[in-house]
Order: C-alpha cells, then sequence, then structure tokens
C-alpha cells in the first residue's frame, strides 16, 4: 500500500497539518500509522469529514433520570475490586448468555446449553458450521472489545471494523471487516438504510458526532444512540446487529456499568424501538428498554455481591 506524509495529506484536502495530525490521533483517519512522531497516511484514504461543519441531528426523549441505575452502580462500585472467582464466574456466565442471546436475534438454532459447550471446543451434530462460527466468533468479538476498554483505546471505524472482521471470520471473508459496496433492504422495518455510497461518509460522521456532541449525555444515552445510530447506516452487508450490541456494551462496560443482555425473547419490542428511532428519531422507548435492561444487570450483580 502507498503512504503519504501529513504535509501531502494537508495539501491533498486542503487541511491545516495540524489538523491531520489531531484526526490521526482520534482515529478519524483509517489506515494511518505512526511512526516515530510522523503519521503515514494510505494515499487512497478518504477526506474525514469536519464534525464542526456537519449538520447537528435532532434527537427526540434523551431526557431520563438515571439517578436509580446510577445508585446501583455506586452500590456495585463499593465491591469493587471482585474476587477473582467471582470476577471469572460472571465474565464465563456473560459470554455465555451474551453470545447465545446475541446470535439467536440473528437466526441462530443453537440453544443456551449448546452455546457453553461450543464455546468450550465441542462440536454439535445436526448444527451447521455457520452456527458454531457465530458462537466462537462472537467471544472472540467480546474478548476483543474487552481489550479496548483495558487499553482505553479510543473508538474509531478501524475498530469497529476490526470487531465485525472477528464476528464474520471465516463466514465470509470477502466482506468482513469491509463496509457494503451494494445497497440493502431491511426486512419488517419501516427505515430503509442509506446508498452504499453514502456508508462512508456517514460513518465518519457518526464517530465525530459520539466524540464530541455526545459527550454531554449520559453514558446511557450514548450506548443507545452509538446502537442505533450506527444500525441506522447498516454499514455492512451483515453483522449489524452483532456488532451494534457490542457498540452498546463496549460504552456501558466503558464507564463501568454492567453489560446488558438483550434477550430473544424481546426481539419483537427491540426491533420495534429501534425502527422507530430510525424512522422518527424518537429515542425515549429505546432508552427505556436500555435502561431497564442494565438496571436488571446490575440487581444481579448485586446479588451475587451481596
Amino acid at each position: 500500500m502507498k503512504y503519504i506524509s501529513s504535509k501531502k495529506a494537508s495539501e491533498k484536502w486542503g487541511i491545516s497539518d495540524r489538523r491531520i495530525r489531531v484526526l490521526c490521533n482520534e482515529g478519524r483517519i483509517e489506515g494511518a500509522v505512526k511512526i516515530g512522531r510522523n503519521w503515514s497516511i494510505p494515499f487512497d484514504a478518504v477526506k474525514p469529514v469536519d464534525a464542526r461543519e456537519a449538520n447537528k441531528k435532532e434527537y427526540f426523549g434523551l431526557e431520563f433520570d438515571f439517578s436509580y441505575i446510577d445508585s446501583l452502580k455506586e452500590s456495585i462500585d463499593q465491591h469493587r475490586p471482585f474476587s477473582k472467582g467471582l470476577a471469572n464466574s460472571l465474565h464465563e456466565k456473560l459470554i455465555v448468555e451474551w453470545t447465545y442471546n446475541t446470535n439467536a436475534l440473528e437466526g441462530n438454532t443453537l440453544t443456551l446449553s449448546e452455546t457453553k459447550v461450543v464455546l468450550e471446543g465441542i462440536t454439535i451434530g445436526g448444527k451447521s458450521m455457520v452456527e458454531h462460527l457465530e458462537a466462537m466468533n462472537h467471544r472472540q468479538a467480546i474478548l476483543f472489545v474487552e481489550d479496548l476498554i483495558a487499553n482505553k483505546e479510543l473508538l474509531s471505524e478501524w475498530n469497529i471494523k476490526n470487531i465485525h472482521a472477528l464476528i464474520l471470520k471465516q463466514i465470509d471473508n470477502t466482506n468482513a471487516g469491509k463496509y457494503r459496496i451494494e445497497n440493502v433492504v431491511i426486512s419488517g422495518a419501516k427505515h430503509t438504510p442509506p446508498k452504499h455510497y453514502e456508508v462512508g461518509d456517514l460513518m465518519q460522521r457518526l464517530i465525530a458526532e459520539y466524540q464530541n456532541e455526545w459527550k454531554v449525555f449520559h453514558p446511557v444515552v450514548r450506548a443507545t444512540l452509538l446502537h442505533g445510530e450506527f444500525v441506522k447506516i447498516h454499514p455492512f452487508l451483515d453483522g449489524n446487529g452483532r456488532t451494534s450490541r457490542l457498540l452498546l456494551n463496549f460504552e456501558l462496560i466503558k464507564n463501568g456499568y454492567p453489560p446488558i443482555i438483550i434477550k430473544n425473547e424481546e426481539r419483537a419490542k427491540y426491533y420495534d424501538v429501534l425502527d422507530l428511532a430510525h424512522t422518527t428519531m424518537n429515542y425515549e422507548p429505546f432508552i427505556k428498554l436500555v435502561s431497564k435492561l442494565v438496571i436488571d444487570s446490575e440487581t444481579l450483580w448485586l446479588s451475587l455481591l451481596d
């Protein structure tokens, strides 16, 4: 791959060299590599959108009383650090239940117990290889997200693509980690995703919005918006739902809240509030659903800690 310096990129895009370096540090120029104090930028990298020039969206229903959620979080924090045994137990339970439910929402037929067995490395007769890979890949994606948080890495398009690449590893290597190059429709939804040629620009704007405008919101609101606006763009051909739920929990975990699990039994309600947000920008029902699930997770954790 051919690379150019930040100075050359500055001349090419009409952006100051200093601004180019800031954008590289924020992870907003895909594929940029830091060598010493200098940045090398792919020759064919897309010019980043300036968040200061982007049209602000108008969201509705973002007001919510998070005092109870935050009080439960404080109670959990008082028990930190958890014992090694409890931490491992919670982590194993999370990976199995999260993997089972997120894949079930997408049509995977592995049961909860079968998912646990597959994650232990055992093959289930009568189940497809794709279903096995979906379970194993999702665990790897969870571990990758946890590493991002542990290393305090910023969320970027690059990392979102890496998450997606893990989800589709050996299932669809052609499209894994790559934005779609064709238009799509979502079965059963009123919302129609944007044209494929708009995806790159919209994803840049999403990251800019997340890093700037959304800073003033509560973490639960940011997590919900990140999930919702990502799925609205539908940047990948497949795997958008699983990626979006990983992004939602990335934001929750990063801010000290327990991850949530959207259960398969809640599929209809989940898709309804998501489609409402996409078509009306009203996020109130979606935030209420996520908030309820955060409380459920916090309550479960406290029951094990007390």
